[in-house]
């Protein structure tokens, strides 16, 4: 075999026979680092059929429990597999409108998804905006910007929700915007650190030297290295919207009761608990807790893939 026709090897790990790198690109290897936990495996799986499930709810859903024509006062607190009087199976039992309990949670996952991603992305977008300024920036600008951050954090989320929604008034909007301002801090905080580690390193003082604006540096050479904390936090965020706001409707400030939602269903049938009527407020108590822990376990996955440390 003459030397031209004469294949390429290497000894070194990683490296094919034709010469060529073996090595899976960065986004397959986010995913197999990802899927060796059976633990989030099974909880995105979850979380996408409740995705799913709660984009679908129209198709999904027996019933539109929110449309008073379907509803009959008859048909109230009827327990797991009764049967209404128009034949449908009660597969969850009714609360004491009427309205069929799986029907009424899968309409009220699509509430409270949406305010979850809406307000975390909206509260994303804010927070790093401000965060990026006040690392970018520094001296008095940072100064500022970090102490109102600070004065933010020092009250519970809760409290600054309720605040707002006293002033604004009830409404899936209001609670998104309400989220927004009070979650925004987070963001800013967490993406001004990683700001300030990025700026000083070579590439952002060669993009300084070659005179490029502010704003792209900002935005397409420190953001990009910032994401794999954002979106950890991002993700973490995302839930705890879905708790405070579920947390807010069951005290009765956040979304009026001709809105679906999990924590007006759990406030509705809080009352009936202690006379054996369990269902209306035990199901939907377990599907705003299993949409929780899927989106915990998820976030603290992918922190644990996108630490170096953590790779072990």
């Amino acid at each position: 075999m003459s030397e031209s026709h004469r294949r390429p090897f290497s000894l070194l790990p990683g490296k094919l026979l034709s010469g060529k790198s073996a090595e899976p690109s960065p986004g397959r290897l986010f995913w197999m680092d990802f899927f060796a936990s059976p633990v989030a495996t099974l909880s995105l799986v979850v979380l996408i059929v409740i995705v799913l499930a709660a984009v679908f709810a129209p198709l999904i859903a027996p019933q539109n429990p929110y449309d008073l024509s379907v509803l009959d006062i008859m048909d109230s607190r009827q327990p797991p597999g009764s049967e209404s009087s128009t034949g449908m199976v009660f597969l969850l039992g009714s609360d004491g409108a009427g309205r069929d309990i799986f029907s009424a949670i899968l309409y009220g996952m699509r509430t409270s998804l949406l305010v979850g991603i809406s307000s975390g992305l909206l509260g994303m977008g804010m927070g790093v905006t401000i965060g990026l300024v006040a690392a970018y920036k520094g001296g008095r600008v940072e100064t500022v910007i970090m102490r109102i951050v600070d004065l933010q954090l020092s009250f519970p989320t809760i409290l600054i929700a309720l605040i707002l929604l006293s002033v604004v008034g009830k409404g899936v909007d209001k609670i998104i915007l309400a989220l927004v301002i009070a979650q925004w801090a987070y963001f800013a905080r967490a993406v001004r650190a990683a700001a300030l580690a990025e700026q000083r390193k070579e590439y952002v003082e060669a993009a300084r030297v070659l005179r490029l604006s502010h704003a792209r540096i900002l935005f397409s050479h420190i953001l990009p290295n910032c994401m794999p904390s954002l979106i950890v936090i991002g993700t973490l965020q995302t839930a705890s919207a879905i708790s405070l706001e579920a947390t807010l409707s069951f005290l009765g400030v956040g979304l009026p009761p001709t809105e679906p939602s999990l924590g007006l269903l759990i406030s509705n049938g809080f009352e009936s608990m202690m006379s054996g009527r369990y269902w209306m407020s035990l199901f939907p108590g377990i599907a705003l807790l299993i949409i929780i822990m899927a989106i915990n376990l998820v976030g603290d996955q992918v922190r644990t893939v996108l630490n170096p440390k953590g790779r072990g």
